[in-house]
Order: C-alpha cells, then structure tokens, then sequence
C-alpha cells in the first residue's frame, strides 16, 4: 500500500476470531440478529478495526517519509501494529511528529466515527458498528499518548528529553523506564477493579497481556539505548580476526591442527585455491559438527562458505555504520577488506560481546 509493504502476524488471526464472536454474540444480543448475521457484523466491525490500525500506522510511516526516513513495512499483530523504519529521527522535533502522527490519525477516525453514530439511526447495525468504531478509536488514541515506551507517546518523551538532554540515549532509557512504571501501574489498577468485580477475568487477562507486552518493548527499548551508547566502541582494527588459509582439499582434523600451532590468537580458517587466492571461509559451527574421528577424511571445503556469499565489511566503516551493515546483511561471519586487499574476518559474537558485556552466553563460541 503506497509503496509500503504489509505485514499481518499469525498472532492478529486470533484477533480477529476472538472479535468476531465477541462482537457478534453482542450485536445478536442487542439487536435480535440470526446467529450467521450477527457473525457476519462481528466480521465486519474486525475489517473496520484492521482497517483503523492500518490507518494509524500508515500515520507514522507517511510522516517519517514526509521528513526522508524510509520505511521498511508496517506489521499488524493481535494488540496492533508497529512501523519499521530504516532509521532514526534526525532530531527531536521530527521523532515528536512521527510519533504523534498515529494518535492524530486515530482522534481523527474516532471524531469522524462519533459523527457517523450520531447521524445513523438508534439500535442499527450501522449505528452499533459506528459506536464501537469510535469507542476502540478513541481509547487507541488515548493509550497511545501515555508517557511511556513502547507507546507513541513515549515516543514523545523521549523526544522532549532528548532536546532538554541533547542525548538521545539517556531520553530513550528515561521514557523506557516511564513505560515500565506505566506498566506496573496499569497491573496494578486492574487488579484493583477484578477485585471490585468491575472488570472480569476475561477483561483481567487482556490488560495483563498488554502490561507484559508493554513490560517486554521498555526492556528492548533500554536495552537498545544501551547498545547505542557502545556503538563507538565497535572498532574493526581491533575485532578482525586474522585468517589462516589452507589449500582446498585440505583435510578438516590437519587444518585444525594447523591453527592450533598457529601463534596469533583467534584465527579464523579459510580455504584459498591453487593460485592462494581466498575462495572460502570455514563455518566454524558446522567444522565442530563432524565428528573427531572423522575429520580426517573429510576436507575443509565442505563445511566452509564460498566468499561471494559472505557479506564485506570496509576497515574504514565507524562502530555505528558496522552494527547498521550487520543488521541489513544478518550473518555469522563477515570479510573485512581494506582496499582490495582481505585483512581478516569479523564474527558477529565479538561485536554482540562489545555491545552486551554483562549479557550471559550459555554456549562458548567455537575459537
């Protein structure tokens, strides 16, 4: 839709199965309907909502397309959606305007759907649908505009702290830590109006999922501004391994050994061809799959990588550029080159240890 490709999780089917009875059982209910019409609505009211959620993300991304961010694709799921975009807002003014872009647009939906219900005939399906539309937009927009990450207006938040801090990190774990707090609170109060029997269990359980939703995206949130704040020490001249190159054919168990009595730490195998030219890169989870026994007879070229398909990595890129190439060429290893020249191999475990020191890795990275 507009140039932006569209996304809709397995997780959004059970939405709209869950709408769908829920809303027609009401609607059949209220307005005496057959139970295939009253489904039938309850199908209709989910299209109109889908339709709203759509609108509201489409808010953020033809705002930051307004201000020359791209936008990768818009995700639907079952409490929303989200827009992803290739970066960040330049400055604070245009990440407050991004932000609250989806809440305008929900407002907007949500007047226009009061209007429409105001207009339309008491105790219609017209009527009944208008007045949901206008509720679910409304409450949408509100939500939205709470001070916390993930929300939009945590979004907005941030922005404002970022201009009073002039660090866009510390905003980002400020907001995030907000969210967290709005989450507990939203728990909190919940819990205190099952108790008074003024929300059911049903309802108690929705809410909460939404807290734990809310709980998990301020986690990513601080755990991002964190990694972002280390980005300047992602420095290639120290990460790059340097290789070892063997000729190709080369028994697996002898060009393990090879690297064994190699002096340089962490070396990286590599297969080269006749003229020494490098041709691959030895996957070093698949090299420690093959049993010791039989890595004598099994050569190094079949749990290796041909280089084309290695993604490269200039020696001149700063922290920031690295950790963007590897998110928009995922691998396990890269080739670093200055020039035309290979100066060795970055894997992707050694940046994630320099972004994430504290974080505990269960399984040892093969050397």
């Amino acid at each position: 839709m507009l140039g932006i490709p569209i996304f809709v999780n397995a997780s959004m089917l059970l939405l709209a199965l869950l709408v769908t009875v829920v809303y027609g059982n009401y609607v059949r209910t209220e307005l005496t309907l057959p139970e295939p019409v009253a489904y039938l609505v309850g199908l209709g009211f989910v299209v109109c909502l889908l339709g709203s959620v759509l609108l509201h993300e489409l808010g953020h991304a033809l705002t930051a397309r307004r201000f020359g961010i791209g936008v990768r694709g818009i995700t639907l799921e079952l409490l929303g959606g989200w827009t992803e975009m290739d970066r960040d807002a330049p400055t604070p003014r245009v990440d407050a305007l991004v932000s609250l872009a989806g809440p305008a647009v929900s407002l907007v939906l949500g007047g226009l759907s009061t209007a429409a219900y105001l207009a339309l005939p008491d105790r219609t399906m017209a009527g009944q649908i208008a007045f949901q539309l206008a509720a679910s937009n409304i409450l949408v927009a509100l939500f939205n505009v709470l001070p916390g990450l993930p929300l939009d207006g945590g979004r907005a938040l941030r922005a404002g702290l970022w201009a009073l801090l002039r660090d866009r990190n510390a905003a980002t774990e400020v907001a995030a830590w907000a969210g967290r707090v709005l989450a507990f609170v939203t728990a909190m109060v919940a819990l205190w109006l099952y108790r008074l029997e003024h929300l059911t269990l049903f309802g108690l359980l929705f809410v909460l999922l939404v807290v734990f939703t809310l709980w998990q995206g301020a986690g990513q949130s601080i755990r991002l501004a964190r990694m972002t704040r280390r980005f300047p020490l992602v420095d290639l001249r120290r990460l790059t391994r340097p290789m070892l190159t063997v000729p190709a054919g080369t028994p697996l168990g002898e060009a393990q050994r090879r690297r064994a009595e190699d002096p340089r730490p962490n070396v990286v195998l590599a297969v080269s061809d006749s003229a020494g030219n490098l041709t691959a890169l030895v996957d070093p989870v698949a090299a420690e799959r093959v049993p010791v026994d039989r890595r004598p007879w099994v050569a190094v070229d079949t749990v290796a990588r041909s280089r084309d398909a290695v993604p490269v990595l200039s020696l001149g890129l700063t922290g920031e550029q690295v950790v963007r190439a590897l998110q928009a060429h995922p691998a396990g290893q890269y080739v670093v080159t200055s020039g035309e020249d290979v100066v060795g191999v970055l894997r992707v475990g050694d940046v994630a240890e320099v972004l994430e020191p504290r974080r505990q890795r269960p399984v040892q990275r093969p050397r």
